[in-house]
């Protein structure tokens, strides 16, 4: 029932999104110290929601409509090519890595409260509320 709502598949890609990002993230850490790795990041969400057709955004009546090139349930994963290399050609910034962890927990809890902002919604409108 819930999938069938705008807002919820909307608040579940987000959700979806920062848990995305999270594990890039935590892996960027994890790799903090081997030579050679390079740094990656996830394609931003609202660049993945917002994809602007001439100043115009196609509205998907249908989920096959999604597949497209840009799927928020799937974002690109691509290496930070602005990373400033260690002498050991690590590109992994932990203090940029902190403040992306930050982001995605703001992100995540952002998406829960859209979550339950909508299901308080629907319980009023059903009396329940």
């Amino acid at each position: 029932m819930f999938e069938n709502i705008q807002t919820m598949r909307m608040a579940a890609a987000m959700a979806a999104h920062a848990g995305t990002r999270q594990a890039v993230v935590a892996q960027n850490i994890a790799n903090a110290d081997t030579p050679g790795y390079i740094a990656r990041d996830v394609t931003a969400f609202a660049d993945l929601v917002h994809q602007d057709a001439g100043g115009f955004h196609v509205r998907a009546t249908r989920t096959s409509h999604l597949q497209g090139r840009m799927n928020p349930l799937h974002p690109e994963i691509s290496e930070d090519e602005s990373a400033a290399t260690n002498p050991n050609k690590n590109g992994v910034i932990l203090e940029d890595e902190m403040l992306k962890a930050v982001e995605v927990k703001r992100q995540h809890d952002r998406a829960l409260a859209i979550y339950r902002s909508g299901l308080m919604v629907l319980r009023s409108s059903l009396g329940r509320g």
